[in-house]
């Protein structure tokens, strides 16, 4: 958490208010919240204008009229708030970017990047072909013109691991997580811990078709929330996690076969799944 539905939420809500502003001023407030590898500090995007707010998969940055780029990545609790200037700090403010112009309310405009658990960061970094460098190594997600279907596909075929953690690998495809890869996984009635070699082409198919419709009906929703952890732009939940189906529901049936959904240890994490349906 944030996914890809999440991110995309944050990127469409700061792109209606920011493309176009002039960056005033930016600091940070935690020694974490910028990225060791950072070519500059973030003091550097003072002066240069938002041209577009971009993603890939769980990535998002600022195009800026420069040779440089501003990146955002949230990491387990990240927020990017918009507020005016008088809004009280929050405990966990970690850096902020104050905006030309101004809100209807009069005060000054700024993006507040808030993460509880410091594991997001802001990065300034150069871009090639409009891609910034952390990003260059993370695959296509399934919303982009380019996304090449037969390509994903082949490269997952040939895996000997089982298809959860290639479907969670964000060099083969980009912005599933935890909670829409066990989402996909049951739609597409695939057992998380099946083999990717054991999957054919068709199955394979089917299953990045559901965890591209699941995260489309995701962002409609406004993302997942579970607590305070994600907020959208202007500090509100999204609505997603009333729509699941075996994600955070263990022990409750199975909306298809009445079964009880279980949940298995998976990799330092969890996987939910219908032991009937997914098998």
């Amino acid at each position: 958490m944030p996914e890809l539905p999440e991110v995309e939420t944050v990127r469409a809500g700061l792109a209606k208010h920011v493309i176009g502003r002039r960056i005033l001023t930016a600091q940070s407030f935690h020694p974490r919240a910028i990225k060791h590898s950072s070519i500059a500090p973030i003091s550097t995007v003072a002066g240069a204008k938002i041209t577009a707010v971009k993603r890939r998969g769980k990535f998002l940055w600022f195009e800026l009229d420069r040779d440089f780029t501003l990146v955002a990545h949230l990491g387990m609790s990240g927020q990017l708030l918009l507020q005016s200037s008088n809004y009280p700090a929050q405990a966990h403010l970690r850096a902020k970017i104050c905006l030309s112009g101004k809100w209807s309310s009069g005060k000054r405009s700024e993006i507040r990047f808030i993460d509880q658990r410091t594991f997001g960061w802001l990065s300034v970094e150069l871009a090639k072909e409009k891609i910034p460098t952390s990003v260059a190594h993370i695959a296509l997600d399934p919303f982009e013109a380019e996304f090449d279907l037969k390509a994903v596909i082949s490269k997952i075929r040939v895996k000997k691991s089982a298809i959860k953690p290639a479907l969670l690998n964000q060099e083969i495809i980009s912005g599933i997580g935890n909670i829409y890869a066990d989402e996909a996984l049951w739609r597409a009635k695939i057992h998380p811990e099946i083999i990717c070699e054991e999957l054919s082409d068709i199955e394979i198919k089917k299953l990045i078709s559901c965890a591209t419709k699941v995260m489309q009906s995701a962002i409609a929703a406004g993302g997942t929330s579970f607590d305070e952890q994600y907020k959208n732009v202007n500090g509100e939940s999204g609505y997603f996690s009333r729509s699941l189906s075996v994600y955070g529901r263990a022990g409750e049936p199975c909306s298809r076969c009445r079964t009880g959904i279980r949940r298995i240890a998976f990799a330092n994490r969890s996987s939910h799944f219908c032991p009937r349906c997914q098998r």
